[in-house]
């Protein structure tokens, strides 16, 4: 994927990356895809293994495996690569795809990621999108519980 990135970038091509669990795609996850795209020709998404996913979500989740996660993923008209990284944090992928912006949602702050030093060593830019309100794959699966268990 890399060398696919590099040829990308030569033709002259906007490559924007960005990471998440997207366990239960749902019209946030939409949305701010939409937007990521929106910012350039290329959209990457790297997707949280499995093991990184426990590390950060804890041992329930994810509710759906890592290649069926980025497939779902590739199944939508904003995403161009998918990619499934093990690391907590995607520094390391950043470092080898050097995109040309790094997006993250409004629940974040530039400042506080670690991998804002990264993108920004290798030329490219880190943007916070808005935070779509009122819904996240949580509450999706708490109330599935809640009508379930009735």
């Amino acid at each position: 994927m890399k060398e696919k990135i590099i040829e990308l970038k030569r033709e002259g091509k906007r490559v924007v990356f960005t990471n998440g669990v997207f366990d239960i795609l749902h019209i946030g996850h939409l949305t701010y895809l939409e937007e990521a795209r929106s910012l350039g020709d290329v959209l990457v998404v790297g997707v949280n293994s499995n093991s990184s996913v426990k590390v950060n979500k804890g041992d329930k989740r994810p509710i759906n495996d890592e290649k069926n996660r980025a497939f779902v993923l590739l199944g939508t008209k904003f995403v161009d690569f998918a990619v499934i990284f093990d690391e907590k944090t995607p520094e390391k992928l950043l470092g080898i795809l050097k995109p040309d912006i790094h997006v993250k949602g409004g629940d974040y702050r530039k400042e506080d990621l670690p991998e804002t030093k990264t993108v920004e060593k290798n030329g490219g830019e880190v943007k916070i999108l808005s935070f779509v309100d009122n819904i996240s794959t949580t509450d999706i699966i708490n109330k599935i519980i809640e009508v379930y268990k009735k």
